[in-house]
């Protein structure tokens, strides 16, 4: 069966494993701290109840998940949680009964008790608008004054960067910042191209590695233009694996 309602990633990152699955979920609220495995999901919204698995992620806003049937949709992980609440059908049915007029998706988009204040009120809604389309004239602005647009592969590559900077950016939907790393002399080491400036999230699995200001590191990952929220960075770098530290000769 087809899902009809499907919102399809066009580019997305896969987990690693399921160490880097279990780190995200948990980072997201969808596993508690104390999970030592993932869990299924379910996916309800008119009437279905659909079990889904987390595959991957577009950015820390939007992950990616898979039904029985191998279709991907785009949703909020906050939105997700929500839909894990054992009466969250019963609320949504509730909410439609309460109002005329309407048909059921127009009274789950209206009604307040479907969705807690920090969570998306209607997942089309939320995905759009978080869809990178919205920063693309800012980003595209800025590369014809600074410098063309990178080509940049689609594939893993390893590359090389030094830290500049550890700070935070703000989360609509969650009551912390989000915590970020900026690098400068970023390059791609095979293919060679230099990046230039680019960030990543600051997880909890970087965290480890105790990394400071001035350190340069080594690592594999995928790289694709995406500004940094109020910071002039176009380049993300997603899901950094085998990161080492240089050491200086």
């Amino acid at each position: 069966m087809v899902h009809a309602f499907t919102i399809q990633p066009e580019t997305y990152t896969t987990f690693e494993d399921e160490t880097e699955q279990l780190e995200q979920c948990k980072e997201w609220g969808l596993l508690s701290e104390k999970a030592a495995k993932t869990k299924t999901f379910y996916y309800k919204n008119n009437g279905m109840n659909l079990s889904c698995d987390i595959v991957g992620l577009v950015d820390k806003m939007t992950a990616v998940i898979a039904f029985d049937n191998k279709q991907l949709h785009c949703i909020h992980p906050s939105y997700l949680k929500e839909m894990q609440a054992a009466n969250y059908s019963q609320r949504l049915t509730t909410a439609a009964d309460e109002t005329t007029g309407t048909d059921a998706a127009e009274s789950e988009a209206e009604a307040p008790a479907a969705v807690e204040d920090n969570a998306a009120p209607v997942e089309q809604e939320a995905e759009q608008a978080k869809a990178p389309k919205a920063k693309q004239p800012k980003e595209k602005a800025a590369k014809k004054e600074k410098a063309p647009k990178l080509e940049l592969p689609e594939d893993k590559v390893k590359m090389i960067a030094t830290v500049q900077e550890f700070t935070t950016v703000p989360n609509n939907f969650s009551d912390n910042d989000d915590e970020v790393i900026i690098y400068e002399a970023v390059s791609i080491t095979d293919p060679a191209m230099e990046i230039g400036t680019a960030w990543s999230s600051h997880s909890n699995t970087l965290k480890k590695l105790e990394l400071e200001v001035g350190d340069t590191v080594t690592f594999e990952c995928k790289i694709v233009a995406k500004k940094l929220s109020k910071h002039p960075v176009p380049y993300k770098i997603n899901n950094p694996a085998k990161m080492q530290k240089v050491t200086a000769e």
